[in-house]
C-alpha cells in the first residue's frame, strides 16, 4: 500500500470526507467523450488536507491508501480527466 494524494474536481464534495472513510474513485474524460469508469475501488481516505483557500474551482486535494498499481492508474486519470468520489 502507498499514500497517494489526489485532486477532485468538485472540491465541496471533499469537505464531506473523513479519515476512514472508503471511496470510488470515478474518472470522467475532460473533453466530455466517452463514458466515466471506476479507478479506484473501497480505497481509504487517509487525510483531508485543509486547503489555504476556500474551496476553489481547481477542485480539492484528499490523500488516499491503495495499492502501488492503482495510485499509478490513478496518477494517470488525474492527467486527463475530472475526478470524483463516491462514497462505499
Amino acid at each position: 500500500m502507498v499514500t497517494a494524494p489526489v485532486r477532485i474536481a468538485d472540491g465541496a464534495t471533499v469537505r464531506l470526507l473523513r479519515p476512514g472513510d472508503r471511496v470510488d474513485v470515478v474518472a470522467a474524460e475532460q473533453a466530455g467523450a466517452g463514458d466515466a469508469r471506476v479507478v479506484a475501488r473501497g480505497v481509504r481516505v487517509t487525510k483531508v488536507p485543509e486547503s489555504l483557500d476556500s474551496v476553489a474551482e481547481g477542485g480539492a486535494l484528499v490523500v488516499l491508501s491503495v495499492p502501488r498499481r492503482t495510485a499509478a492508474r490513478l496518477a494517470g486519470a488525474g492527467v486527463t480527466s475530472r475526478l470524483a468520489v463516491t462514497l462505499c
